[in-house]
């Protein structure tokens, strides 16, 4: 089969999209390739398909537990046999996995780049065929990259390991100097560079400011339709939002890392049905979430730069239908940004006091500790010595950079069985409790691939479905473990510390400049990027946007609320618009609704939130929870 044939076969498309065919192309041919591809351009697709075509195994490193087991779950539904390794998994799935790759059981190899400092890895990769590389995520390797992780920088080993095999680097947010960077450290010859154009043309991109944020929030979804995001900065304030939004008539739910996983299943399952309409998140939604009609992004909070604003923005209309992304702002946000430099490079000696506690918690020695992977309860340390969450995240983010240790909030593992007893001897059991039986009953009926592989499971799902307790499901699993029916790992959802060497006297730890003055410089100037992008309104937002990227333009996107502020009406002038709201509240001194004012006004929503912002600045009026109220001087 050629390229489009596999396409269609596994995938039901009858082509590529722009730039897939190129990269596929370029891959099939044996030649190194940087994809650099915006946020729903279909990376995915062109790795996959080679993969299928080429006659070994397909290595793909990817940051994400939850989205390496995304993509190995889709393609097994499409009756593709991928396997992946990583720290989340059990030795016994460890096991079965390497059994299948080693059998020629695996077109599809997804592994943590942790994995890459393991030598047994590497003596396994030794004896499979391996036919492509491929490095997700490709901005993790740069040290330029907003996202850098030096884990990644092990991919090199890989190279070393099978050095004749191309390698395909992906990302979709990557600005030239990142995109060199790439190439450069993972060693490629003559690289392929395919760039695709970061132009939406569906997507308008609106800069609003707004006193009263959750007001605006709720103005914006009372006149837009379909599906929405609201991204904010704080777990706390996804409750808030989500519940100020359901009191108004507008159905939302609330995402962040920390709820468990059933409960985030549940939510997303929710949105992407469409039973929620809107879902209010931390950065935690993001990878891996694929649904083609969300209509609205909202930015209640500034991001911290414009890589990660354009991935987040560009979750909106992937149908390709005009959409919208709106970032909310305000007069204290430019503050709040730049704090954040300071917040996220703690003093050396805090950072090396951390070092020495998070060692000293998890009981290792000087000198001890390599290839160490243990559970780590951050709440619970920074309760224990009195560290803001905020500050302590920051420190084990440097010592990260550093080479020092790794922490994986993200480890969210699910409760998986597999059936380890012959068919045949299931007929044969005795002595099983009548909750046991019921249990496997429903197990073999409800679940496929158990007598291959783990499944994962719902514990509150099988109950619900047998009308038993949680408590019931857990002790049958436990019976039939017992019996050796089964092989039950329970849920755990306790982050991960990793140290890929072993602890280091806290005095010769070192942050050196390039870890920490010159990132501290790197962030500074991504985050004046962002205030650049919100504050000067002079220029076309998207046409700043693509700049940043690295593309020039001639012309502007026309759709932006800058290049509507350029059609304004003579009505929508500011100084007309100040006017006509001091007129308006000298006949309500009472006060009045914003939402009564926007409508009886009937003002360019641009220019009444500007002039709003300057009349409340400069002390003219008082804006209170969306009401406004005549300052008397």
């Amino acid at each position: 089969m050629n390229a489009v044939e596999t396409l269609r076969r596994y995938w039901g498309y009858d082509g590529f999209r722009p730039l897939q065919k190129d990269i596929v192309e370029s891959t099939l041919s044996g030649h190194d390739t940087l994809g650099l591809m915006p946020t729903g351009g279909g990376k995915s697709i062109t790795f996959q398909v080679p993969g299928m075509m080429l006659p070994g195994v397909t290595i793909v490193v990817t940051p994400l537990i939850s989205l390496m087991k995304d993509q190995v779950d889709n393609l097994r539904r499409r009756h593709i046999k991928a396997v992946s390794l990583h720290s989340g998994m059990s030795r016994r799935e460890i096991n079965i996995a390497t059994e299948k790759l080693l059998n020629g059981g695996a077109r599809f190899l997804y592994i943590s780049p942790e994995r890459l400092r393991n030598d047994n890895f590497l003596a396994l990769i030794r004896q499979i065929e391996v036919s492509l590389i491929v490095v997700d995520e490709a901005h993790c390797i740069s040290q330029w990259g907003y996202d850098f992780r030096p884990s990644y920088l092990n991919i090199i080993r890989l190279r070393k390991e099978k050095p004749g095999v191309p390698v395909t680097a992906l990302t979709a947010t990557a600005t030239p100097e990142v995109a060199d960077d790439i190439c450069a450290r993972l060693g490629m010859r003559e690289p392929h560079v395919f760039r695709m154009s970061f132009t939406r043309e569906n997507i308008n991109y609106i800069v609003r400011p707004a006193e009263t944020k959750i007001n605006e929030v709720f103005h914006i979804l009372s006149r837009t339709s379909g599906t929405a995001i609201v991204y904010v900065r704080s777990r706390k304030r996804t409750g808030e939002i989500a519940d100020y939004l359901k009191s108004s008539g507008i159905s939302a739910a609330a995402y962040h890392a920390g709820l468990d996983y059933e409960l985030k299943e549940e939510r997303q399952n929710a949105w992407k049905s469409g039973a929620v309409r809107v879902m209010v998140a931390t950065n935690a939604f993001g990878m891996g979430i694929d649904k083609p009609d969300v209509r609205t992004v909202i930015h209640y909070d500034m991001p911290p730069s414009l890589e990660e604003y354009y991935q987040e923005a560009g979750r909106a209309g992937r149908d390709g239908k005009t959409s919208y992304a709106v970032l909310l702002t305000s007069r204290t946000d430019t503050g709040v940004m730049r704090r954040r430099i300071s917040e996220a490079f703690p003093d050396r000696d805090i950072i090396r006091k951390i070092y020495e506690r998070v060692c000293n918690v998890l009981h290792i020695s000087v000198g001890e500790g390599y290839d160490t992977l243990k559970e780590f309860d951050i709440e619970k340390f920074c309760d224990t010595f009195g560290y803001q969450p905020r500050q302590c995240r920051a420190a084990l983010h440097l010592l990260q950079q550093a080479g020092y240790l790794e922490y994986m909030e993200e480890a969210d593992r699910r409760s998986r069985v597999m059936i380890i007893c012959d068919r045949e001897e299931l007929y044969s059991l005795k002595g099983l409790s009548a909750a046991a039986e019921r249990t496997l009953t429903r197990l073999l009926r409800g679940y496929t691939g158990l007598f291959a592989d783990y499944v994962q499971i719902n514990e509150a799902t099988l109950a619900r479905s047998l009308n038993l307790g949680e408590r019931d499901i857990y002790e049958a699993l436990l019976e039939l473990g017992r019996a050796k029916v089964l092989s039950y790992v329970p849920r755990n959802r306790m982050p991960l510390m990793y140290l890929p060497t072993s602890r280091e006297e806290p005095r010769y730890l070192e942050i050196g400049k390039r870890i920490y003055e010159d990132r501290r410089e790197i962030m500074k100037r991504r985050v004046e990027a962002m205030i650049d992008y919100a504050f000067n309104p002079g220029i076309c937002r998207e046409n700043r946007m693509l700049e940043y990227f690295g593309e020039h333009r001639d012309r502007d996107c026309g759709r932006c609320d800058t290049c509507r502020q350029r059609r304004r009406s003579p009505a929508d002038d500011p100084a007309t618009t100040i006017t006509r709201i001091l007129d308006y509240m000298s006949r309500h001194p009472e006060g009045v609704d914003f939402r009564i004012l926007d409508h009886d006004l009937k003002g360019h929503r641009g220019a009444m939130s500007e002039a709003l912002s300057y009349l409340a600045g400069e002390g003219y009026i008082d804006l209170a929870d969306g009401f406004i109220t005549l300052r008397q001087k």
